[in-house]
């Protein structure tokens, strides 16, 4: 078996790589590839044993198999386990069940029906028949005679008596309560609330409450306006002069005052720094910021331009 020489690794690990595959290629030899021959011989093996002699062996015991059922266990089935029992209810059981039917069963069943006839006809019709006539020749005439001549009457006096006494005891005490006490009462306050006090609460309310209202309507409308007069001349007007001719040039004169010490304060801080640290003096950041930081004195040299890549380098 020759062995190839593997190219080196880059980065210096040439050597590494071919001390570590030497040995991983000897156990493959020497341990693995003895165990899969085995295992493909193994394999053959059983494939040629299932092919040659295991499905050859299976099929001629499935022919058996069969032809033994169909020839001699089928048959001999059929012999002890079917053919006896349909020959013992063919030839012994059905015929014997039908002369018991023919012969004992059904005369019997005539028998018991013509004795439930006969006794039907000639003892309970006749017996039917006179209760019959007894009740509705004997009994049925005194029963109507008593309900009609006893118990309706009675009924219709019972029934008048209680229609009665719930009328006196819930009807017409409250009807007459209604027509001669209340419904005169209610008319005589209706007929009083309107030609004896009505009148007067209507001339109140028009000679007296209507007036009264107007006028307080008036007063309160007037006195309102001198309030709003009043505000407008001692509060709004003042406050809105001082606002124009007092706070507002204090602070108009206040924001030039900030600003001016501001700018001072910081060309003042650019001089000490300049004097202090020996270099040129800074354009304060405003003045940078409204020029966009280009110089605009006449002595200035413009600023070099210098592109990204040139400064990185």
């Amino acid at each position: 078996m020759e062995h190839e020489k593997a190219p080196a690794l880059p980065g210096g690990d040439g050597c590494l790589a071919g001390v570590v595959r030497v040995p991983v290629k000897v156990v493959a030899v020497l341990v693995v590839l003895p165990v899969r021959v085995v295992w493909d011989l193994a394999a053959a093996c059983a494939r040629g044993l299932g092919r040659h002699v295991l499905a050859p062996l299976g099929n001629g015991l499935g022919w058996g198999l069969v032809r033994l059922w169909r020839y001699l266990l089928r048959p001999l089935a059929l012999v002890v386990f079917y053919w006896p029992w349909v020959g013992t209810w063919r030839y012994l059981v059905a015929p014997v069940g039908g002369a018991l039917y023919r012969y004992a069963l059904r005369p019997l069943g005539l028998g018991v029906a013509w004795a439930v006839l006969a006794v039907g006809r000639y003892v309970l019709a006749p017996v039917g028949a006179g209760l019959g006539w007894v009740l509705r020749d004997l009994v049925a005439p005194p029963l109507a005679w008593l309900h009609r001549r006893v118990l309706t009457p009675l009924w219709h006096g019972a029934r008048w008596l209680v229609r009665g006494a719930c009328l006196l005891v819930f009807y017409w005490p409250w009807v007459g309560l209604w027509r001669y006490a209340v419904l005169p009462l209610g008319r005589g306050a209706a007929w009083v609330a309107v030609h004896v006090l009505a009148p007067p609460v209507v001339l109140l309310v028009r000679h007296v409450l209507v007036p009264a209202w107007h006028l307080a309507g008036r007063i309160t409308r007037a006195l309102g306006r001198g309030l709003r007069w009043l505000w407008r001349g001692c509060v709004a007007r003042p406050l809105a002069w001082v606002h124009r001719q007092v706070a507002t040039p204090v602070g108009h004169a206040l924001r030039q005052v900030w600003r001016t010490s501001r700018a001072a304060v910081r060309e003042a801080r650019a001089e000490v720094r300049r004097v202090l640290f020996a270099g040129p003096a800074r354009e304060p950041a405003r003045s940078r910021a409204r020029t966009l930081g280009s110089t605009t004195a006449a002595d200035a040299a413009p600023a070099p331009e210098i592109s990204l890549p040139h400064r990185r380098g």
